[in-house]
């Protein structure tokens, strides 16, 4: 069975994006770019809202990417991506396939039949339903050490409460912490 990781970043406030999906605020260093590097290396399949692949789609294929942060371009390009929106669409960022109906259950199956392991990247309301239906196996999220006025929040919309252990932490020279997380039994 296929273990599921959501990797999001996040506010002090607990905010995962501002308003107008604004994520400007988060800092990404050389430490940061090295462990996303490090991450993708393993393989796997990236999970994506409609959202957050469209920024993605139109950065990491990109000359910019590859000259910006090679080795993280390198695995976010070769790895297998699964987008989920409410409209079906054609997705040109190559190894994508589009999602929609009933994602929770969509998922379910996936874990169940799945040989490598699957990660949620950014995508703050699926990592919210994914979470409250207990899908998601770990949590790495990294904390930027700013506040902002406005946003949405990471688990809006949970009907139930999650404890969490925390299973490891780090700071990045930024001041960024990264936190992992396992949902408690």
């Amino acid at each position: 069975m296929a273990r599921l990781t959501a990797f999001t970043f996040t506010t002090l406030n607990g905010f995962y994006k501002g308003p107008g999906d604004d994520y400007s605020w988060h800092t990404h260093g050389g430490e940061e770019a090295e462990y996303a590097a490090d991450s993708l290396a393993g393989g796997g399949t990236l999970l994506f809202g409609h959202r957050t692949y469209d920024d993605m789609a139109s950065f990491w294929p990109s000359p910019m990417a590859a000259e910006q942060f090679p080795e993280v371009a390198a695995g976010m390009n070769r790895a297998d991506k699964i987008v989920f929106s409410h409209t079906p669409f054609t997705p040109e960022w190559d190894g994508t396939r589009c999602v929609s109906g009933d994602i929770v259950e969509e998922v379910r199956k996936l874990k169940a039949s799945a040989d490598d392991d699957m990660a949620i990247l950014g995508s703050g309301s699926i990592v919210g339903l994914f979470a409250d239906h207990g899908l998601i196996d770990s949590h790495q999220i990294m904390i930027d050490p700013v506040v902002i006025g406005d946003g949405a929040t990471l688990f809006a919309g949970i009907t139930r409460t999650i404890g969490f252990q925390v299973t490891d932490s780090r700071v990045f020279a930024s001041g960024t912490v990264l936190l992992s997380l396992t949902p408690k039994p």
